[in-house]
This record gives structure tokens, sequence and C-alpha cells, in this order.
């Protein structure tokens, strides 16, 4: 914890992302986080190491930026370190990066630097460049018909995955049966897909992709800090084995296991440092069966929400932003995490069920056995003699068996 000021985490959102956050703050330093966003979320709510403000409007720059300017005048005394818990709150904190008041950190990207980054289109032609496989991808930029969609037109066969370019923009535009993702098993169920999305007014690209073989378990996580030097300090590889699967909630990682894979953690390596991003970068990545390569869906610029699996791992998020960000120290040479460990989201008795890969489970078992295993909402400090948090643990943890014997397939 910084000598000269006191330390206070701001952290912006209110969901697991922001407990992990506020998790690793409070391990490494016992510092109480103070977070905002639209409304309450059961996550940070009766919490010893959140304290939670609704602001209505705090997903708009002027709402935002007074909000922090006021926290700052309030605790001048105190270095704060404001971090962004969604892909639209840190998009906002790069734009006022450097607008923040001088107590305060936010350790961001270059708005032009997000603007080449933040549509996946335009980041899979900067994986061209760098030599990244992505997967094979059509772009619509508005309805087309399902004659307009063929393989051929296509390159790729169906079924196909459906998703928007911009993450930020589509939520900005909801409609009934909204998905983060969509599967079309046909040239009618891409247009269908395509006639919804745009009728809600989304403005910007949609990505048509070949459907890369595997379950869950064939997904991988990989997070990164960046120094402000604009170089990796850190990586942390981790084998995805289950996925949540409620329509608004699908692909959020739900089980983890950390993972060493040096050609394919240099090679993102390379392109950080090259492009000179700083702060925390989080790619989620599929591996191919047919070829065996690992392929890059997207890049998203900030932690993310399963980034608690890297502090579990012995790399405290928190700390890295304040040693290298908040005082000023070298973080050293690129670390690249090599400890075995296991982070989940949800109940054991769900992952073991529902895990399709036995290795994992195999794993999974092993480590919970020798202690090497998390959960980010299982924090003893919070839990014991806290009744209200205790409950809503308990019953957040068990309705992920009715939900998974619900939507999973």
């Amino acid at each position: 914890m910084p000598k000269e000021k006191p330390l206070i985490p701001m952290l912006i959102g209110a969901d697991m992302n922001c407990y992990s956050m506020a998790r690793t703050f409070h391990e490494a330093y016992g510092v109480t986080s103070y977070a905002f966003g639209r409304w309450a979320m059961g996550e940070t709510m009766a919490s010893r190491i959140v304290r939670f403000t609704a602001v209505p409007e705090i997903d708009t720059a002027g709402v935002l930026l007074r909000t922090i300017t006021q926290f700052a005048a309030a605790h001048k005394e105190a270095a704060v370190v404001v971090l962004g818990c969604t892909d639209d709150y840190a998009s906002l904190l790069i734009d006022l990066r450097d607008r923040l008041p001088e107590n305060c950190t936010a350790p961001y990207i270059t708005p032009a630097l997000r603007d080449q980054l933040v549509s996946k289109a335009d980041f899979y032609k900067m994986c061209e460049r760098y030599g990244i496989l992505y997967p094979k991808t059509f772009c619509a930029h508005g309805p087309l018909s399902a004659e307009a969609l063929g393989e051929q037109a296509l390159g790729f066969s169906y079924p196909v995955i459906v998703k928007p370019s911009s993450s930020i923009l589509y939520w900005k535009h909801p409609f009934d049966g909204m998905k983060k993702v969509y599967t079309a098993d046909s040239p009618a169920e891409a247009a269908a897909i395509l006639a919804q999305i745009y009728g809600a007014g989304y403005p910007d690209i949609v990505l048509l992709q070949d459907k890369i073989p595997g379950d869950d378990s064939a997904m991988r996580v990989l997070t990164a800090y960046c120094g402000r030097d604009g170089k990796v300090k850190r990586m942390c590889l981790g084998h995805v084995g289950l996925e949540e699967h409620t329509p608004k909630a699908l692909g959020n990682h739900a089980a983890i296991l950390t993972e060493y894979n040096e050609p394919l953690m240099q090679k993102l390596r390379a392109f950080l440092d090259d492009i000179g991003y700083t702060g925390f970068a989080n790619f989620d990545i599929k591996h191919d069966s047919r070829d065996g390569s690992c392929r890059v869906f997207e890049i998203n610029l900030r932690q993310g929400r399963s980034n608690y699996y890297m502090t579990g791992a012995g790399e405290n998020l928190a700390r890295l932003v304040v040693e290298d960000a908040v005082l000023g120290h070298d973080l050293g040479p690129c670390r690249m995490c090599q400890k075995e460990a296991f982070w989940h989201s949800v109940p054991r008795g769900v992952v073991y069920r529902y895990v399709k890969d036995a290795a994992f489970v195999a794993q999974a078992k092993k480590l919970a056995r020798q202690g090497k295993e998390t959960v980010t909402l299982d924090y003893a400090f919070d839990l014991r003699g806290n009744p209200k948090r205790f409950a809503y643990y308990l019953i957040h943890m068990q309705r992920y068996y009715k939900k998974f014997k619900l939507y999973a397939r």
C-alpha cells in the first residue's frame, strides 16, 4: 500500500468482475473498494469489502466524469485507482483518462488504439498483420437475404456463429430474445438473426464465423497486464472447462484451469508489446481440433469477468496495478504464469457434472484436494458473521443447478 497516501479503489460496475477486483484489493492491501453503477447487483450487495452507490446514467461520459471528480475531491488525500468492470465503462474511461483528477490513476490505452481494437472486424485486420489466427469470418454491413448468405458466399459451411462486431453498440439496442452470440444452422436462419439485430437499430458490422468444433472445454482465456512503459509484465492462460448457458450470460466462464502454452503466449505478448498496450488485456480463444491451432475471437480492453483465476494462481491483479501505475515500481521482465490452479464460479457439483472433458474434471478434483482452488464469491472475510451475504452466496450458487439443468446441452 502506498506510504505517501492511503489507497482507495474506485470500481465502475457492480457485477462479479467488480467483486473480483474488490477482493484482490482487499487481499493485497486490506482496503475497502467503492463501487458505482447504474443499479445494485447481488455480487456486490451486503459486502464488507465493497461500498456500492447507484448512479443513474453513469454509463454516460458526463455523469461518469462528474462522479469520479466528486469522489476524488472528497478523498483528495488518497491515491484513487479507477477501473471499469464492463466494456462500456472501460471504453468511457479510455476517453476520460486524460481528464481525471490528479489523484486518480486509470491504467488504460489511448482512444486511438481503442478504436483499432474494440471492433472485432478491425481487430481481425490487425491479427492478419501479426500472424494471429482467428476464425474464418464474413462481415455483414446490414440485413441480407438468405440467398446472399449461402456457403459459397461465406467461404465456409453451416452451422455458423453470428455475433456483433461491437459489443458496446449491440447492447445499446435491446430486443426480445437477445443473446451474446447466436448459432445459425442455415442461410435462412442467419438472415433472420441479422434482421432481428439490425431491426433493433444496431448500426455496425455483424460477423458470421466458421463454427469451430468443440464444447466449452475447447475454450481458452488469456489475461495480460501491461505496464506504463507499454510492455507486457504478466500473463496467465486459462483452460476453460465450462461456460454459462443462459441466453444473456452465454459464454461467461464458469470453470478454469490455468494452463501454459508458451508459443501462444509469446505471440500475443509480441502483439501487445508492439502496439504499446497499457493496462489489462483479456483474450477469448478457442482450440481448433481440426488443425491443432488456437484461434483468437476477440480482445477485451479490461480485466475479464473471470479475472480472479489469475489472482488465484498467484498473480494478484490489484498489486500489479498499484505497484506499476500508482507507485511507479518496475515489475521487471514479463512473467508467464506456470502455477496450477482451479477457479470456478459455480458449484463443484455443476463443474463435475457438466464439463465434458474427463481430463479437465480429473485435474480439477486433484487441485481441489490439494487446496489449489478458488471461488470468487467464496471469501471467508466477507461471509463469516455476515448472514445476509452468506445467504445470498448459498442461494446464488444453488441456482446454478437449475440453470444448467434448463440450458446446458
